[in-house]
């Protein structure tokens, strides 16, 4: 496993995180636990989940993660884990978390109070805002469209003072975005230097091989302005692994909830999916290996956030940490993705 400090904080992670958002739902709370010491084990410190996970997002289930999460962190040395969990935002109902989740103070700080009692922890190192309040093209959407601004958005001002009394009371050491723009990770930037405010030291984003939308701008911002990246959906809601081209029916998100998959499901996808496939197998490595170690192997990315619901997937994943892509195996991939640029964007 290789470790990186993230730049502006101290904060040392390893180049995988372990995703979780399938505990409560596809995993029981043993197999959670069991997935988290493996992960353990295997070198990774670095722990990403929601209030809103598990997920698809249900009143039943929500907060359900964090629970599993905490029940396993209350015995662990505390310190030796970097923790990381998020604030759901407005524009995707969820009307039993908080009455509909918003980004105004009041409800930042309850939701933090909230994760910080499931986690069993004092304290968060990672506190991310989950997406964006105003209008951004997420989960599928290409085109941004001032028509579908919501009403009545909280500032990013509000919002970055309200995570300045969450690092204030000590409950959050460093802030984080997600799903953001390059204006939005610049604007959030320039008020926290104007206003002396907690700066994003961290933007979790999209990127796969079917999705490098990140490229397309947010590259040079994250660079130049030292936020770092953690990549999510790495395999693309598992369809890189190729499984479901060799067995539709295949066990995985796909197949369990297919509305969730909905963003994958676009013209040339299958086609690129089965092209990364065949080159994979061709220099003796799985589709999930190739698909993995190409996210890490990128100059941009601090740390790839894995999930899996079987200890064989994990471990599948965890040996891509010591993958290396020959100039050959890159230059190919380039190759595919210029014949299909980013099918899934």
């Amino acid at each position: 496993m290789h470790y990186r400090l993230l730049p502006a904080s101290d904060l040392k992670v390893s180049s995988l995180c372990l995703g979780t958002m399938t505990f409560g739902e596809q995993n029981c709370e043993a197999d959670a636990h069991t997935q988290l010491d493996r992960a353990v084990g295997a070198g990774i410190n670095f722990i990403d989940t929601a209030e809103m996970y598990p997920v698809p997002a249900k009143a039943e289930t929500q907060g359900r993660t964090e629970s599993f999460v905490g029940s396993w962190l209350a015995r662990q040395r505390r310190d030796s884990i970097v923790l990381a969990t998020k604030v759901s935002g407005p524009q995707r109902g969820m009307p039993w978390i908080r009455g509909g989740p918003q980004f105004d103070a009041a409800q930042i700080v309850a939701a933090c109070d909230a994760s910080l009692a499931r986690l069993r922890t004092d304290y968060i190192d990672l506190y991310q805002l989950h997406w964006p309040a105003r209008h951004v093209p997420m989960f599928g959407d290409t085109y941004f469209d001032p028509a579908k601004e919501p009403a009545d958005v909280p500032s990013v001002y509000e919002q970055l003072d309200a995570m300045e009394r969450l690092v204030k009371a000590g409950k959050v050491r460093y802030v984080g975005l997600s799903n953001e723009t390059p204006w939005g990770v610049m604007e959030f930037l320039r008020l926290a230097r104007e206003h002396n405010l907690p700066r994003p030291v961290t933007i979790q984003n999209v990127l796969n091989l079917l999705n490098r939308g990140f490229e397309h701008g947010l590259t040079e911002v994250c660079h130049r302005e030292q936020v770092a990246l953690m990549v999510y959906s790495p395999l693309a809601f598992g369809l890189l692994s190729a499984k479901y081209q060799d067995n539709a029916q295949a066990e995985g998100r796909m197949t369990c909830f297919p509305q969730f998959g909905v963003r994958y499901r676009k013209p040339y996808v299958e086609a690129a999916i089965t092209a990364y496939a065949t080159l994979a197998r061709a220099h003796g490595l799985t589709p999930a290996q190739l698909a993995l170690a190409w996210v890490q192997s990128r100059w941009y990315v601090a740390s790839t956030i894995i999930g899996a619901t079987t200890l064989a997937q994990l471990d599948e994943d965890l040996g891509s940490v010591s993958i290396k892509l020959s100039e050959e195996l890159q230059q190919a991939v380039e190759a595919i993705h210029a014949r299909c640029p980013s099918p899934a964007l």
